[in-house]
């Protein structure tokens, strides 16, 4: 058998307790991280950082979207300098007074 059989059995006592000793607080560290990890507090916090996560990222990605969007409109309403363009204003506002007026009328006629 060797020497590999020879150093097994020339291990003290007291050296097998201190594997044991060792086994026993690496065990038992394993079992307190366990427990930590398996607390309803720990999955709680750990659930509510992902859906804030998850939100945070949504509303990033709304932000741009509709920040694209008014530059999009706004470019639709002025030229190259800035400044506003007449010709597509007026129709604009124009459709929209009419709306307003038409959900006025709608309305009242609802009360009559």
């Amino acid at each position: 058998m060797g020497k590999a059989g020879t150093d097994k059995a020339a291990r003290t006592t007291a050296q097998i307790e201190a594997d044991i000793a060792r086994t026993r607080t690496q065990l038992a560290t394993t079992l307190d991280e366990l427990a930590v990890r398996v607390h309803p507090s720990t999955i709680a916090a750990q659930t509510r950082a992902k859906v804030l996560g998850a939100v945070e990222q949504k509303a990033g990605r709304a932000y741009v979207a509709a920040s694209g969007a008014v530059e999009q409109l706004k470019a639709q309403f002025t030229d190259e300098k800035g400044q506003p363009r007449k010709e597509r204003i007026v129709p604009a506002a124009l459709v929209g007074v009419g709306v307003l007026l038409l959900v006025a009328s709608v309305r009242r006629r609802k009360r009559a």
